[in-house]
């Protein structure tokens, strides 16, 4: 009898602990992390950070290497036809889903054609305006769009980013008519609200807040669900009569299609672990996002969810399929 419960004491605790299986040899040469923006942007760094820590739970370098263009579907298209035995892997962002929406013919599918492996980092837009500017709020802002139909443009980062997307669905949601002006990067919408070529933009929180704290900028609204920790007294466009409305983007990491689930299973356990680390956490954080890891089976529900709305947003808007 004592036996008995010495074995079942013994079971229950094995059971009580988390194991992942892993894949025979793997992994025995470094990984390659293919990200589709330029080097040192959000992308980039991001997967360095993580990649970083990653490392050292896998024995192995992840190397980050940039396939810029497109939108990012050159590292994506490389992605989904690379062999998939976990040694090239897909640092993917919200892009990925915009493009799906955005493009008519891509070298690869959207969701089938790669394996989700774990969600990385959230992070909100936000809706900005010059300091001086007459809005005081986004309730203001879009009381004037009312008002006076077509008469309130707004900047971002160039058409079928994001930042548009983000905000043709503020179009929609708020019932209001607004001018989209497209402009070469962040940087550069930036320098147009600055010199006063349109009086908002929609950007990340990395790209405004050096000018928002030297008090150049004033930000109107984060686009998130909920208020941004990093600004918590900055309300959302929910908040201010648009509700429902939410755009946050994301990074995450996703491998070719077919990769064994043990791969994967021993890839997103590096990510658990990684985003537990409190300097990385940080680091993210600093970036305006919120470490944030998820199964494979969730981000994979999450990629089709964002393809079928910014489809809806496309369409609706008429924007010319890439």
């Amino acid at each position: 009898m004592q036996r008995r419960q010495v074995l079942a004491a013994g079971l229950s605790l094995a059971c009580s602990i988390p194991m992942i299986s892993q894949a025979d040899g793997y992994p025995d040469k470094p990984i390659r992390v293919v990200q589709g923006f330029a080097a040192g942007g959000n992308a980039d760094t991001i997967a360095r950070i993580v990649g970083a820590e990653m490392s050292k739970t896998l024995g192995q370098p992840l190397m980050v290497d940039a396939l810029t263009g497109a939108g990012g579907t050159i590292a994506s298209g490389a992605v989904a036809r690379a062999k998939p035995d976990g040694y090239t892997l897909l640092l993917a962002t919200g892009g990925h889903a915009v493009a799906g929406a955005l493009y008519s013919k891509l070298s690869y599918q959207t969701v089938t054609d790669f394996q989700a492996v774990s969600t990385i980092t959230f992070f909100p837009f936000l809706i900005v305006t010059r300091a001086d500017s007459p809005y005081a709020s986004l309730a203001d802002l879009l009381k004037a769009a009312r008002a006076n139909s077509g008469s309130v443009s707004y900047g971002t980062a160039g058409i079928g980013s994001t930042h548009h997307l983000a905000g043709e669905l503020l179009v929609k949601m708020s019932d209001t008519s607004m001018l989209h002006v497209p402009y070469r990067g962040d940087a550069a919408s930036i320098t147009a609200l600055l010199s006063g070529e349109v009086p908002f933009i929609i950007a990340p929180p990395t790209a405004v807040m050096g000018n928002i704290k030297a008090g150049k900028l004033r930000p109107l609204a984060t686009t998130g669900s909920q208020r941004w920790s990093q600004m918590p007294e900055l309300p959302t466009v929910s908040e201010q009569g648009v509700p429902g409305y939410e755009v946050t983007s994301w990074a995450g990491l996703m491998a070719p299609a077919g990769t064994p689930r043990l791969i994967v299973d021993q890839l997103n356990a590096a990510v658990q672990k990684a985003l537990q680390v409190p300097q990385v956490r940080a680091r993210l954080e600093e970036m305006g996002g919120d470490a944030r890891g998820s199964t494979p089976e969730a981000m994979a529900t999450m990629l089709q969810n964002e393809l079928k709305k910014w489809t809806v947003v496309v369409n609706e808007a008429q924007i010319p399929k890439q």
